[in-house]
């Protein structure tokens, strides 16, 4: 009899572990209220790099002079919203496809744990018990608003609302200054909002390298974005079609909207944990081991449930590393994930990208460290690009060499950075890096350099 797998979420995880558990013989049943695909994935991640690619489209053109051209560019808002639908369609419409060739059972509802063997799915037509060998936990996380405001989705706005907004801002206060706030800053500020960034510690990305901050904030202060440091927002009014965002410290800012960046929150209120004696943390986030296991050793979760880092990469790696251990593969020789190995990305222009040992916190620590940088400005194909801003920085072990981490800061930097996620992961050492044959001219020439 094969094993009955049912997921509840059909995000990156839960629909990367349906098809990797159909393929290997599984019975699986996916239960999504939302999108196919996930809502989190298809409603936030894809739209906002689809408006961040226009932003920097718009962005290329003001700097087609250094490459011999004339150029100009206006925004066309109704054909962006057209583009991003169709992404969003094209995107659902394949991962649907897929899970149904490979007799994945799809329920539009919602689910909840009645038992550790039983989900109740709700759908337009009724409530169905199902019984299940392994359980997946795949839910996803929504926006966080705080007490202090009202989302009106008009002029105060949560990210999730503005793929675009109604009307692209005059005037966009943004409040955090996390990936999420610089994401938002860096594309409206291209699509020609003026900005106001609120940003709670003294450097925007306060998690983040200093050098590769100090980089992005001198290319908003050069857009005129005002970076309001030190303050943290602790009410947003609105009169008609202004707004007023007044800090802790006494700075006000108004503009024409606001824009909320603070952070999510885990959905697991509805799963009914209890009933299967599932343990929810108080942040109400679902922990598991190294498997992705749960407190119940059958019941799993995955994505940004799981109290890990909340990006889609990882949640597909869980979904597969999920399912090959509900089908017996890990009994085999196998590789466990290593969060503190998974390549970031912000999709601001420059683009910055990271992996690995993070600098200040391996020196904060004792650790000992060979730093290499290397700016893009000496890079041929950079300078062909018309876009010298920027670095590499690769970070290794003084005594062997071996790469552990590294962080990129300018054009591109999220697909270079998998050349040292590759390297950090496989224990390879700044020579195998150094000795492999790039193309030139290439931006990739710049982490042979820097591993020299």
């Amino acid at each position: 009899m094969p094993v009955r797998f049912v997921i509840i979420g059909g995000g990156p995880g839960g629909n990367t572990a349906a098809t990797v558990a159909a393929s290997l013989g599984a019975e699986v049943t996916l239960i999504e209220r939302d999108v196919i695909g996930g809502a989190a994935h298809l409603w936030d991640c894809i739209p906002s790099k689809a408006m961040v690619g226009t932003g920097n489209g718009l962005a290329d053109l003001g700097r087609a002079n250094t490459m011999g051209l004339e150029a100009t560019g206006c925004l066309d808002v109704p054909a962006l919203r057209a583009r991003i639908a169709g992404m969003e369609g094209t995107l659902r419409e394949g991962v649907t496809s897929l899970l149904e060739s490979q007799g994945v059972r799809l329920l539009r509802g919602t689910g909840r744990l009645v038992s550790a063997y039983a989900i109740e799915a709700t759908t337009d037509e009724g409530f169905e018990e199902i019984e299940a060998d392994a359980i997946l936990l795949a839910t996803g996380s929504r926006p966080r608003v705080p007490e202090w405001t009202t989302v009106d989705g008009e002029r105060i706005l949560t990210t999730r609302q503005a793929y675009p907004p109604p009307e692209i801002p005059e005037h966009l206060v943004v409040i955090g200054s996390g990936v999420t706030g610089v994401e938002f800053t860096n594309m409206f500020s291209a699509l020609g909002s003026q900005v106001s960034l609120i940003v709670s510690r003294q450097q925007v990305l306060p998690a983040k390298d200093p050098e590769v901050a100090a980089v992005l904030e001198n290319e908003f202060i050069r857009r005129g974005v005002r970076l309001l440091k030190g303050a943290r927002a602790v009410s947003i009014g609105r009169e008609g079609d202004k707004v007023f965002v007044a800090c802790d410290d006494g700075r006000a800012v108004d503009g024409s909207h606001a824009l909320l960046a603070i952070g999510s929150l885990p959905n697991t209120d509805a799963l009914n944990c209890d009933a299967a004696g599932v343990v929810v943390d108080e942040n109400g986030y679902i922990p598991g081991n190294r498997h992705c296991q749960t407190n119940v050793a059958h019941i799993y979760s995955a994505g940004d449930i799981s109290g890990r880092l909340p990006l889609s990469s990882v949640a597909a790696m869980q979904g597969r590393k999920i399912a090959e251990h509900v089908m017996g593969l890990t009994a085999r020789a196998h590789r466990h994930l290593d969060y503190d190995k998974a390549a970031q990305a912000i999709f601001t222009d420059p683009e910055i990208a990271e992996v690995g040992v993070a600098e200040a916190e391996a020196f904060a620590a004792g650790r000992k460290l060979r730093v290499t940088k290397v700016p893009f400005s000496a890079n041929a194909k950079s300078l062909i690009n018309g876009d010298p801003r920027g670095f590499v920085k690769i970070l290794s072990d003084p005594a062997t060499g071996v790469v552990l981490g590294g962080a990129i800061v300018g054009r591109n930097a999220a697909e270079l950075i998998s050349v040292i996620a590759v390297a950090a992961t496989n224990n390879l050492k700044v020579g195998d890096i150094v000795d492999s044959l790039l193309v030139h001219p290439a931006l990739a020439e710049s982490l042979a350099e820097a591993a020299y």
